[in-house]
Formats: structure tokens, C-alpha cells, sequence
């Protein structure tokens, strides 16, 4: 099982979350676990998302770095691709954001390829092994599906 301070370490390796090819250093070090590594990492990326699945970060607007001062509510997928940006901002950051809601709103603009770090262990396992990716997670990343999160029902998409 990886621990969290490994999956830090690993997340860590994003760096510059800025370029385009951020993603790249992380990649190449998941392709040189065994299989069973890569699927303890995406195990960890999926509970970190579902922690961050909670009502009080998905009803925060996006902020459009386009037209300031007007933002627009999150659909499902930028609101999970918000939470990839905490994510890869690393522990730090993600642990302040779980701890003070306000921090999570810079996230909803930096979702740029925030999408990319969902399939980095699905392409690291399928060049490790050839075979087919056929994971499922015992936490469902999915936005609103963390019901304690979501205690009302409510759902803002």
C-alpha cells in the first residue's frame, strides 16, 4: 500500500504546474513502478479528490480569468478538475484547502490540465503491463458522490 507521504513525494514531482508538459516528470516516474504501485497511486488520488468533494467547495462560482469580476457556476467537470488543480498544488496547499474553504476558490481558475492527472496511472499501467487499464477505486472521484459531503442532497450541477 502507498503511504501518503510517497504519494506526496510523487505528486511533488509536477512541479511547475504552469507548462504545458507538467505532468511529464510524474508519468515517467509512475511507468517505472511495479503495476501494483500504480494502482496504489491512483487508489490515493482518487480518496484525496472524494475528500475534496464537498458542497462547500462546489457551490464556490469559477473565477473567469477572461472577463474579472464575473464568475459562473461549476459544472461537474471543472469542479473535479478544480480539485485536481488542490491536488497538484501538493499536501501543503491541499491540507490548507481542507482546513479553510476560502482557499479552494484560486483553484477554480487553474484547471488547466487538471484533467491530465486523471489518466496518468491508467496510461503508466498500460505501458508497464500491455494489458487494459480495469481499475475501479474504492472512492468514486466523481463530483457529488461523496454523500457526507453532500449531506443535503443538494447538488449544484
Amino acid at each position: 500500500m502507498m503511504t501518503w507521504d510517497d504519494f506526496w513525494t510523487l505528486i511533488d514531482l509536477l512541479g511547475d504546474r504552469c507548462r504545458c508538459d507538467y505532468t511529464t516528470p510524474l508519468a515517467e516516474a509512475l511507468a517505472e513502478l511495479p503495476p501494483a504501485r500504480i494502482v496504489d497511486f491512483e487508489e490515493r488520488l482518487a480518496e484525496a479528490l472524494y475528500r475534496l468533494d464537498r458542497r462547500e467547495f462546489g457551490v464556490l462560482p469559477v473565477i473567469d480569468m477572461s472577463s474579472p469580476g464575473k464568475p459562473f457556476p461549476q459544472s461537474d467537470d471543472s469542479f473535479l478538475y478544480s480539485r485536481c488543480a488542490v491536488v497538484a498544488a501538493g499536501r501543503a496547499e491541499y491540507e490548507a484547502v481542507l482546513a479553510d474553504p476560502a482557499r479552494f476558490a484560486p483553484h477554480t481558475a487553474t484547471t488547466l490540465h487538471g484533467e491530465d492527472l486523471l489518466h496518468l496511472a491508467e496510461e503508466a499501467y498500460e505501458e508497464v503491463t500491455g494489458e487494459e487499464w480495469d481499475v475501479v477505486t474504492a472512492f468514486d472521484y466523481e463530483s457529488c458522490s461523496n454523500e457526507d459531503g453532500w449531506p443535503e442532497q443538494v447538488r449544484q450541477f
